[in-house]
């Protein structure tokens, strides 16, 4: 018995039974008597037992039947009960939701738009996954990944919904700018020490767009290579070298500071900040505010830029 059919006709002499006989059961549930009667008769042939003691004037149940019956009403409350937590989750943000992000987009402003959703539907409750990895959304059971790549985007099966932009800056301390010369050029940056985000090939290069649109390039080689911002920022600010790194990190160390942008007029290619995720379809609330809520917010921190 574990075919949905067999669950369907547990169900219907379950209301047989509850109702005392066809005719009112076949009124209660909208079916023709015949048919409950058809299905009620092969649902005691599937068991190979008689459940209903059967008259001219009325329907009883058999021992074996009276037992059947309790075991049928406990599997229709189970089903109302998993029917009526589907539908509290369709009609409100509640569960928890499963996302992965880059450490990096954490420190910029991702934490703390979590944090206030968090507070916004204490129903809700989130499972992050800090790591810069790339991660198999379906595969590891995530709801959304969030990534930042530079365009074009490269084709996926995944749904996508972008949150914002992010553009990288070149930034050193106040103590080892004083210690050069003032650059006027990329070129000149050759000489400085360097940190740098870690790639496979361990060739590092910068590459900006000048102010009259001509595209500049700088190969160096960083006293440190991670793919770890957190620690590239520290290592800024305590003057190990110069490190290209998002704005929206490094923000609120331009206004203290504790860092400096060198070659302001240099423009770097905007990354796509956003989220991919299996599927637009049945998407829970508590996912979709989520999201909107990113997208919202992030915009929002942009703008403050």
């Amino acid at each position: 018995m574990d075919s949905i059919a067999d669950l369907n006709d547990m169900r219907l002499f379950a209301e047989v039974a509850e109702r005392g006989s066809y005719t009112a059961a076949a009124r209660a549930l909208g079916v023709q008597t015949s048919k409950l009667s058809r299905r009620v008769r092969s649902l005691e042939e599937q068991l190979g037992v008689r459940l209903l003691n059967r008259t001219t004037r009325r329907i009883s149940l058999t021992e074996t039947g009276r037992h059947f019956h309790q075991h049928c009403l406990a599997v229709v409350a189970e089903a109302r009960a998993a029917k009526e937590v589907v539908e509290r989750t369709r009609a409100s943000p509640q569960g928890v939701v499963r996302i992965s992000c880059p450490v990096g987009l954490l420190g910029s402003g991702i934490s703390q738009i979590l944090s206030r959703f968090l507070l916004d539907n204490p129903n809700v409750r989130i499972f992050l996954d800090a790591t810069n990895r790339r991660v198999d959304v379906v595969e590891e059971g995530l709801d959304f990944a969030i990534r930042v790549r530079r365009p074009p985007l490269e084709p996926s099966d995944l749904a996508m919904r972008q949150l914002g932009t992010s553009g990288t800056i070149l930034v050193a301390s106040p103590k080892l700018i004083d210690q050069h010369a003032p650059p006027r050029t990329l070129e000149e940056l050759k000489d400085w020490p360097t940190l740098s985000v870690a790639n496979a090939t361990e060739k590092f290069h910068w590459s900006f767009v000048s102010g009259d649109g001509t595209q500049v390039s700088c190969v160096h080689h960083p006293r440190l290579a991670t793919d770890d911002l957190a620690s590239l920022r520290m290592a800024a600010i305590q003057g190990l070298g110069i490190a290209e790194l998002p704005r929206e990190l490094v923000q609120l160390d331009l206004e203290s500071g504790r860092l400096k942008q060198l070659l302001p007029e240099l423009q770097s290619t905007i990354g796509i900040v956003h989220a991919v995720f299996p599927t637009r379809r049945g998407m829970v609330p508590a996912v979709r505010h989520l999201l909107n809520a990113l997208a919202a917010e992030f915009t929002t921190l942009e703008k403050m830029r």
